[in-house]
């Protein structure tokens, strides 16, 4: 029978902050695939756990991946951790499971420590993780994150921090904002504030550690007024005839262009008989 693929959640600073069954996890698989082996030495020597490890990163995902997956099938069990947080998230482990899941090999995640905490509302939120380097691929998922209306969260190093606030708050505008810096270790900080204060603040004060940023989304009151705005800039004729053009009657179009306007439908009637 083929083995199990463990993703096991690892504390993000703080030792302390892992579980009982990933320590056990990682005791009792044949073979821990770690992103950076020496970084996760220190966390299986604090615990005293001896599995063998192997390095599995961005470089070598999909041959490595390939390795593991055939380890799998001869009936290994192999647990996946990552430099710090949960496997799979805005890591190279989705590839590994996408592959185990092709194999039909049982994966199996123990959950943990992860970044995503928050200062704003996260009834409703919607992850980025780390914002892609190549520029096109950036600028659209910017100019998406314009009208979203959830919270919207995401990773960043330092070195990179004061440029991402300069374009989301170019795209963005002036939102308030909640920024959590090295979280769980001893320097951990919350700057909640708008997303310009910080980033004038940042730039006096070049920040240390990894970051995660968690934006407001725009509420929909605003982008029901957005809206109309943009809808009064273009003639009433023609913002019937949209309508019209799709198989709404006359009627039927007064209704609707009146919602876009936020106006009342007799107020549309009257101003097309003014046109006349």
């Amino acid at each position: 029978m083929s083995g199990t693929l463990y993703l096991c959640a690892t504390p993000i600073g703080n030792l302390e902050d892992i579980t009982f069954r990933v320590i056990n996890t990682l005791k009792e698989v044949d073979l821990i695939a770690a992103e950076d082996t020496r970084h996760s030495i220190k966390l299986l020597n604090h615990f005293e756990i001896k599995t063998k490890m192997t390095s599995y990163h961005e470089y070598n995902r999909v041959e490595k991946a390939k390795v593991l997956v055939k380890q799998l099938q001869e009936g290994k069990d192999i647990a996946l951790i990552t430099d710090a947080g949960t496997p799979g998230i805005s890591d190279p482990g989705e590839e590994l499971v996408r592959q185990c899941h092709e194999a039909g090999i049982t994966v199996t995640a123990l959950p943990g420590a992860c970044a995503l905490i928050s200062g704003q509302p996260t009834r409703r939120f919607c992850f980025e993780a780390f914002l892609p380097s190549d520029k096109k691929e950036r600028k659209q998922i910017l100019d998406s994150l314009e009208n979203e209306t959830r919270s919207i969260i995401i990773y960043e190093a330092p070195h990179r921090l004061v440029r991402t606030l300069e374009e989301l708050h170019e795209v963005l505008g002036d939102r308030s904002m909640t920024l959590c810096r090295e979280l769980t270790k001893k320097h951990e900080s919350v700057f909640k504030s708008t997303l310009g204060e910080i980033l004038a603040y940042h730039r006096e004060n070049p920040p240390k550690g990894e970051c995660v940023m968690i934006i407001e989304g725009k509420s929909f009151q605003e982008l029901k007024e957005q809206s109309q705005e943009e809808f009064l800039k273009i003639p009433l004729s023609e913002h019937m005839n949209r309508y019209m053009d799709q198989g709404y009657s006359k009627k039927e179009a007064m209704k609707l262009v009146a919602k876009d306007r936020g106006v009342g439908k007799r107020e549309i009637y009257q101003q097309l008989l003014e046109e006349e």
